[in-house]
């Protein structure tokens, strides 16, 4: 009988002297971090929530994925966001918050589009609502700097589940303004409901959109005026 470790060893000899080995070892192969970045960033793309199924992110990919908002610039570390994650049993009552807010605005909505209200809130397997906390701490940081901490957290998760294959999407609305949706969260008076962030499965990609390029959002100081005239409004 053929025994196949010693063939192993007939066809990978050691030498005699590990020591005497002067063989080079093969060079170590570091990954293009800068490609890679590039790639998956201009790979993201927002896809609708009610095209995103499950199976969404399990649980040690969602914790990843929630984990990158930790790195996002945080002037003063006032960590002035959070995330409030919404449940498969909490559908239904943010369903209802939906339907209530919009009947609240229109006294003349149909059965359909109260309909369409609730729905929403049981699209995506994955659900967070984005909350900025306009008060806590160094009141000097202004408001405009804590959503911008909230919009990179955001970017990095959004990020993070694209390297895992899921499409997500930011969506906001004027119930995100209602008394019921503030009071369903716990938000306190300081506190502002920025959007909802929805992650899962793509059901179907459709083309991305035409990315601006750097003419369209890129000057310098000093230009003459009619070249930064020419740029679209922010």
């Amino acid at each position: 009988m053929v025994d196949p470790v010693e063939v192993v060893h007939r066809m990978n000899p050691a030498p005699a002297d590990p020591h005497l080995d002067t063989t080079p070892p093969a060079p170590a192969l570091t990954p293009d971090w800068a490609s890679v970045a590039a790639e998956l960033i201009h790979a993201r793309q927002t896809v609708l929530p009610k095209r995103l199924l499950d199976p969404g992110p399990d649980d040690a990919q969602w914790a990843a994925i929630v984990g990158a908002a930790a790195a996002a610039p945080d002037h003063g570390q006032l960590l002035p966001w959070r995330f409030i994650a919404v449940p498969a049993e909490r559908r239904a009552a943010l369903a209802e918050v939906f339907a209530q807010a919009l009947q609240e605005r229109d006294a003349a909505a149909t059965p359909e589009q109260v309909a369409q209200a609730r729905e929403k809130a049981r699209r995506a397997p994955r659900l967070l609502l984005l909350v900025i906390d306009a008060g806590c701490g160094n009141p000097e940081i202004d408001l405009s700097e804590r959503i911008l901490s909230a919009g990179c957290a955001v970017q990095n998760m959004l990020l993070l589940a694209t390297a895992y294959g899921f499409g997500s999407a930011l969506t906001s609305g004027k119930a995100l303004q209602s008394a019921r949706l503030r009071q369903l969260f716990g938000l306190r008076a300081h506190e502002h409901a920025l959007c909802f962030v929805s992650f899962g499965t793509v059901l179907a990609r459709r083309p991305g959109r035409v990315r601006p390029v750097l003419g369209d959002y890129l000057s310098s100081l000093g230009e003459p005026p009619e070249v930064a005239s020419a740029l679209p409004d922010a």
